[in-house]
């Protein structure tokens, strides 16, 4: 076949894989089933087992047999294997496992030994013409015990996750327990894999599988978590090009794949191992975690479960003897895998009925079975025959699962512990701090800035957030003989070495000590640095500067340009009273103006996180009366009951852990209200949740200009 002949076929089987994987996974998930099951549906169509069988000449011309069409398609395919395991890590909550410990061992550890034991049965009584190599019976039995014991952690959770069951106790335990399922399961599989490479079993070649299995785990959750974390940092905040991390993401998996291969086992679990680490990883935005899954879920799994399924050849089923063997497969994998599960539950202190459910949800296969029967087929350790069956009983069993499950689930009370932990969890899931992943800071090398760094210190550290500290202006010895430390002193930039690093030393200063936090110095003008900067992913921003108020009134031209580079929430840090004086030292006494709308709520989220990680005292202040109420019909705020607003902040407070004293005043102007409570309450920052207005100049409202213009205290205004 001509070269050009054959990129065209290429292409097309790559059309047809994709576009009848779509169609079919978009009808399976209109009838409740997983989109995998579509795709590879999709492949059993387009192969043998279907349009083989009512029109061969077609099908054989879409996907000749020949080597060079087949391996452009399966190189496709092999990448697409590593890709699958590198989402199936970064979809694997380890915090989880932990969380729910005892039921989830127990549970896994039969229900992997049982259907285990059964896999391993089968095999050594399997015919030897059912053997691809009859003298390595028993690598093929051990590949059988492993795809009959191994469960598919993306059909498990996708289901659990549609019941609304994944913050219940019994899913929590569901999940971790396929979790750990999937890690022994790759782990046995490159195991065996290195003993298929040595063409069978001895003490040296066993040793050197399972010790080098294990030296690589070890590593890569010692030493390679922080390498991976570090890499993926550095690349986000240093490279400038178009998706730097999910580069950067592949090239790992690629490496850790490779070190797999050199130590003699199978490339999945490397790339298994990169995708926990990646998942893991705090600098991992949303957006570069979407972008990545979006590419594995729209290319690399139509193509490879469609290929999955063209390499399974129905129509052998005809024999009644492949027939029966094929049902007794499926009735030996689901009966071991539900009585493994089911007996574990129970020696896990659950009821019946919740162990009925987690035998029910174990029992999926899915695009796991699927992976492993593909690496089987292609290490010889699977016949034809054989693959084809566990392809089968992998479509049968995932079909099964979800309505059985559902049906278990359906009949399981909610406990009145697991329903204030929910009522927890919804509330932390509608909250803003919570949800932070990374923040911004910038400053211009002043004393006074290094009081929003102190600030975003603290809550990246509540939080185990990173952050960045962006100085702007620094360089300009006018502006940085002062860096921000505890007194600011002149001598201070001198004695570091020079305005760099004495900014650098002051961000030191003013943070904690277990703060992760990099520092960044950008010559650019305050705008393009901030957008500049911003690409790379923040949840917020917080700004600190020397001159805040502009002469004529309002927000200062510095501190706008700031704001302007940043889409995203903002914070205004200003250092007045005790704070310009001593910005990093002198302790927060916090009042926090509330409203009942969301911005207020957003400002008092940051007010009580401020609160819990300083250990600071805190107030609640509501503004009542005519007064108030002219300036909420004014700017659009929806009123509440006044004390439904306090009962609200106080429900905020009792969640961060923080002890929280209210007080109200009726009749009042807000701004003065605000002041007044201030001053007689002895408190010394004022955290506003405030609207940002649109326009040139920063404008958050006449409530916050006055504020601004007339406050002795500080002030940090949060801006949604």
């Amino acid at each position: 076949m001509k070269a050009g002949a054959s990129e065209v076929v290429f292409l097309l089987q790559i059309i047809l894989l994709l576009s009848v994987g779509r169609l079919m996974g978009e009808l399976m998930q209109r009838i409740g089933q997983p989109a995998v099951m579509g795709q590879l549906l999709a492949g059993l169509l387009l192969g043998p087992s279907v349009l083989g069988a009512l029109w061969p000449d077609l099908q054989h011309a879409l996907f000749p047999a020949n080597g060079e069409q087949k391996s452009m398609i399966g190189a496709v395919s092999q990448l697409g294997i590593l890709m699958l395991l590198l989402l199936t890590g970064m979809e694997t909550d380890l915090s989880l496992v932990r969380k729910v410990g005892r039921a989830a061992f127990s549970v896994s550890a039969t229900g992997i030994a049982v259907p285990f034991a059964c896999g391993f049965a089968l095999g050594e009584l399997l015919p030897e013409a059912m053997l691809p190599r009859p003298e390595l019976r028993l690598i093929t039995s051990l590949f059988l015990g492993t795809a009959l014991s191994i469960s598919s952690v993306k059909i498990v959770a996708m289901v659990v996750r549609e019941m609304r069951f994944m913050r219940r106790n019994l899913g929590q335990i569901i999940v971790a327990s396929a979790i750990i399922d999937d890690t022994i399961g790759w782990t046995i599989i490159a195991v065996i894999f290195g003993l298929s490479l040595h063409g069978g079993v001895d003490l040296a070649t066993l040793a050197q599988s399972v010790l080098g299995t294990v030296l690589f785990l070890v590593l890569s959750f010692t030493l390679g978590r922080r390498l991976v974390f570090n890499l993926i940092r550095w690349v986000n905040d240093t490279f400038v090009s178009d998706v730097p991390v999910i580069t950067t993401i592949l090239v790992v998996m690629g490496l850790m794949a490779l070190a797999t291969h050199l130590i003699g086992v199978h490339t999945v679990l490397g790339a298994f191992v990169a995708g926990i680490l990646t998942g893991q990883s705090p600098i991992l935005t949303r957006h570069i975690d979407e972008q990545l899954r979006g590419l594995i879920t729209a290319l690399f799994m139509p193509v490879f479960f469609g290929l999955a399924g063209l390499g399974a050849d129905l129509t052998v089923l005809a024999d009644p003897g492949l027939l029966l063997l094929t049902i007794g497969l499926v009735l030996i994998a689901s009966l071991g895998k539900f009585g493994g599960a089911f007996v574990g539950g129970w020696l896990g202190g659950l009821t019946r009925q919740e162990a009925l459910a987690l035998g029910c949800a174990m029992n999926a296969r899915g695009s796991t079975e699927v992976i492993v029967a593909t690496i089987g087929l292609s290490m010889g350790a699977l016949s034809q025959n054989l693959y084809t069956m566990i392809v089968a009983m992998a479509v049968v069993t995932t079909m099964v699962m979800p309505p059985t499950l559902r049906w278990a689930l359906g009949r399981l009370p909610l406990r009145e512990e697991e329903r204030a932990r929910l009522e927890r969890e919804v509330f932390e899931a509608g909250a803003f701090a919570p949800n932070l992943e990374r923040i911004l800071v910038t400053v211009d090398g002043s004393a006074k800035s290094g009081f929003a760094v102190r600030l975003a210190g603290l809550l990246a550290v509540l939080r185990g957030m990173p952050m960045t500290v962006l100085g702007i202006g620094v360089r300009d010895p006018a502006r940085s003989a002062r860096a921000p430390g505890p007194n600011g002193a002149e001598t201070a930039a001198k004695a570091a070495g020079g305005p760099v690093r004495a900014f650098e030393a002051g961000v030191k200063q003013a943070v904690p000590a277990e703060a992760k936090v990099l520092t960044r110095v950008s010559v650019a003008p305050a705008e393009a640095a901030v957008t500049n900067e911003a690409r790379k992913g923040y949840g917020l921003l917080v700004v600190g500067a020397d001159r805040f108020v502009d002469p004529e009134g309002g927000f200062h031209d510095d501190v706008a340009r700031v704001a302007s580079g940043f889409q995203g929430p903002l914070a205004v840090a200003i250092a007045r009273g005790v704070h310009a004086d001593d910005p990093l030292g002198a302790e927060l006494r916090i009042l926090i103006p509330v409203t009942g709308t969301e911005v207020s709520r957003r400002g008092a989220e940051v007010g009580l996180a401020l609160a819990r990680a300083a250990n600071a005292s805190v107030t609640a202040l509501h503004v009542a009366g005519a007064a108030a109420r002219t300036a909420r019909h004014r700017f659009g705020e929806t009123r509440r009951g006044d004390g439904d607003i306090l009962r609200h902040v106080v429900g905020l407070a009792a969640w961060y852990g923080v002890p929280l004293r209210t007080a109200m005043r009726i009749d009042l102007a807000a701004e003065d209200a605000i002041l007044r409570q201030a001053r007689l309450g002895g408190h010394n920052l004022i955290v506003m949740g405030v609207t940002r207005r649109p326009g040139e100049t920063l404008l958050f409202g006449s409530v916050a200009t006055a504020i601004l213009e007339s406050s002795e205290r500080s002030l940090l205004f949060v801006a949604s």
